[in-house]
């Protein structure tokens, strides 16, 4: 090769010292307009900030903040329409607005790189990886066919890719969601660039991939001295690994410090109420037991003129005078623009008493040992109304040629077996691939297991023909996680919710109305919802109509498959919030599937655990993950990002190694003994799920089961 792979033939200062001298980028009054048919939309409003070369700086907000649109207008990648109005780009002390656009051009394909937050549709389906990784060396640099592709195999390499030599012969489609994560950071880094801008990198990843995309980004960085702006919602992400944050709302920074200082001591209502959303707030303040606070209505509409402070009409200390004055970020280390911020923890409580009112402060949980935990709803006596037992799922895979035999299966559910009691809430939990959602469509009925049983109210589903699988539908329902998927684009919201009492032939056409009315009075919609088409609602919106269509046949359980994953936290926390009412109000039971355990922790009263089809542990909420028997449960809570200093802090911790190994052909006795620091001789045996209420598969636990607590809720089998 003529000259090594990009970054590292650049030796960086180390971060601590990227403020000392000027900055890499520097943004002046930044206006960005879309122009819709509507109006024009003043998207980013007066935006200025720096990135010092080796530092990374985190944008937080809420959907339609601006954040996204501040990296989009930083790259010139506006939307049509897009076009900005004001103010200057800087980088490197060149102004990109002012430069010819050949030369823009080349400075934002070298000297900038951008990673989206869904790979799977910023990479082209039809191209193979490799053939994209080396895309910009070959149109910037001019670099030759052979040469690139041997540089792409390297970046993959160094972005830390398995296989780098076959991956780059793979298409996209054929790789797990990390993989392709680590693909569009090495498109990102291989033309050497100074800025790196990653947009919501690890939405869609579960936190063991998560924390492996952000420590394999801290790395990059210190490596190279690049400069991060770091683009998420998910406030643990910014804590653990920004060196600033600047807050933004209705397309202006509300709030900008130094990490440490703003989550000690936020001064805007806005950013702490996003904190206050956070299910781990509720947990540490009330063990739980409190509902989340919400961040009430919806951020204005920047299409029209705005009055006084742009977050009054959501503020619970808003007063005359919010309503009147615009508030300008206040100079200093700490900025921010709020006429009655949040008070310092050594000051006094300042500005007029809030309009709702506050939940009390509370003392910081005491981590919990042995005593019981009794949070389940449920008499333990009653009948379950779900029992799953020994279920197995098996995929065929067909070869290829004129016969398609079979290759082999997919053991996508391996002997897995657990109860769900009236009112209580089951949480499954891992990582993508593991099986869980297997087992919610089998639960509900949308498949059949290859063995095992699955038992709704007496009723052993297996045995049933198709017609009265329908009819129990209406015992079982699921919540979708992507709710406009899930609906009819061309059907309006009240034929959706009309849909499913029309199938199972339930009332006549007046008791349907009237049903339809009480579903929408039960997760606070209105009336006029009836009359749009589901493009025509928010994130949170849409969800609560999913929630309202599975509640239509007054189904006894709820499967939830990720049904808060792709919200922001405060719609996260109303919609929580919400399924937490009805579930009191109507005693539903709920499966609740995710990867993200701070949530599951909030809204289960028992967890189980998968791992590669297998469920590993199994016990009460609190004790699962304060006091994990499993290792592989224990990685699952140590890559949970957090806003507690303590853990905000520090990257140490029980870290997962590697991909997960295939399902076609699964690791022989314990399937997570080669990812597992612990792993021992004796783990090629399979590990039986043994225990009395806090069950583990494990042949070497992390610490033994809490003894002379009273057994409760036992899995089957």
């Amino acid at each position: 090769m003529s000259e090594s792979i990009g970054p590292t033939a650049r030796h960086s200062a180390p971060a601590g010292q990227a403020a000392a001298g000027r900055p890499l980028l520097e943004l002046r009054d930044l206006d960005t307009d879309i122009a819709l048919r509507r109006g024009t939309v003043h998207a980013l409003d007066a935006i200025s900030l720096d990135v010092a070369p080796g530092q990374t700086l985190g944008v937080v907000g809420e959907s339609g903040s601006g954040k996204t649109m501040t990296a989009l207008s930083i790259m010139g990648l506006l939307p049509p329409g897009g076009r900005v109005a004001g103010g200057q780009i800087l980088f490197e002390g060149r102004d990109l607005r002012s430069l010819p656009t050949d030369e823009v051009r080349r400075i934002r394909g070298v000297r900038m790189g951008m990673v989206f937050q869904d790979p799977l549709t910023s990479l082209n389906p039809t191209i193979r990886v490799g053939a994209q990784v080396a895309e910009p060396l070959r149109v910037h640099k001019r670099v030759g066919r052979a040469e690139a592709r041997d540089r792409a195999i390297e970046i993959l390499r160094r972005v830390g890719m398995p296989r780098p030599e076959r991956i780059v012969d793979n298409y996209p489609h054929e790789l797990s969601g990390g993989m392709r994560q680590r693909v569009a950071i090495a498109m990102a880094l291989v033309c050497s660039p100074s800025l790196l801008i990653a947009d919501e990198p690890t939405t869609a990843l579960d936190v063991t991939t998560q924390r492996q995309i952000l420590e394999l980004i801290d790395d990059l960085r210190e490596e190279f001295g690049m400069a991060v702006i770091l683009v998420t919602h998910d406030l643990g992400v910014i804590a653990g690994r920004a060196d600033r944050v600047a807050v933004m709302y209705a397309g202006r920074i509300v709030e900008t410090a130094a990490t440490e200082q703003l989550f000690h001591a936020p001064r805007h209502r806005y950013t702490e109420a996003l904190m206050r959303a956070l299910p781990e707030s509720a947990l540490r303040d009330s063990g739980g037991h409190d509902r989340l606070i919400s961040i009430p209505g919806l951020p204005p509409d920047l299409s029209g003129p705005l009055t006084g402070c742009r977050f009054a009409a959501r503020c619970a200390y808003v007063s005359d005078e919010c309503r009147t004055t615009d508030p300008s970020l206040i100079p200093g280390t700490h900025q921010h623009a709020c006429l009655h911020p949040v008070p310092t923890p050594a000051g006094a409580a300042t500005g007029p008493a809030p309009t709702q009112v506050e939940p009390a402060a509370k003392p910081a949980q005491v981590e919990p040992t042995t005593e019981p935990v009794t949070a389940a709803p449920a008499d333990v006596a009653e009948l379950p109304v779900l029992s799953v037992r020994n279920l197995v799922k098996n995929y065929p895979v067909r070869g290829r040629g004129l016969l398609r035999r079979a290759a082999g299966q997919v053991s996508a559910v391996a002997d897995v077996s657990f109860e769900v009691r009236p009112g209580e809430t089951f949480g499954l939990v891992g990582e993508s691939g593991c099986g869980k959602s297997t087992v919610g469509r089998l639960s509900v009925g949308l498949e059949r297991p290859s063995a095992g049983q699955i038992v709704l109210d007496g009723t052993d589903l297996t045995d049933l023909t198709g017609r009265e699988r329908r009819r129990m539908h209406r015992q079982v329902q699921l919540m979708f996680q992507d709710s406009y998927a899930a609906m009819n684009p061309r059907m309006r919201v009240d034929a959706i919710l009309a849909e499913p009492l029309e199938i199972q032939k339930v009332g006549d056409s007046a008791a349907r109305q009237a049903r339809i009315a009480t579903l929408l009075d039960q997760v606070g919609l209105s009336r006029r919802a009836l009359e749009r088409y589901p493009h025509e609602f928010s994130g949170g919106q849409l969800q609560r109509i999913g929630l309202a269509r599975s509640l239509a046949l007054h189904p006894r359980l709820i499967v939830g498959d990720e049904p808060v994953s792709a919200l922001d936290v405060s719609i996260q926390a109303q919609v929580l919030n919400l399924m937490r009412d009805l579930q009191r109000e109507l005693g539903l039971a709920y499966i609740f599937i995710s990867h993200d355990l701070s949530v599951v922790d909030y809204m289960a009263d028992r967890i189980g655990v998968m791992y590669l089809g297998k469920l590993v542990e199994i016990g009460p909420a609190r004790e699962v993950v304060r006091a994990a028997r499993h290792p592989y449960t224990q990685a699952l809570v140590d890559a949970v990002p957090s806003i507690a200093p303590d853990r905000a802090a520090t990257r140490d911790g029980t870290t997962i190694r590697g991909e997960l190994p295939s399902a076609l052909d699964p690791p022989t006795g314990c399937r997570f003994r080669t990812r597992c620091p612990r792993a021992a001789d004796i783990c090629t045996t399979e590990p039986p799920l043994a225990g009395g209420r806090h069950q583990v598969a494990c042949h070497l636990p992390l610490r033994p089961e809490p003894t002379g607590t009273p057994t409760q809720v036992q899995a089957v089998g």
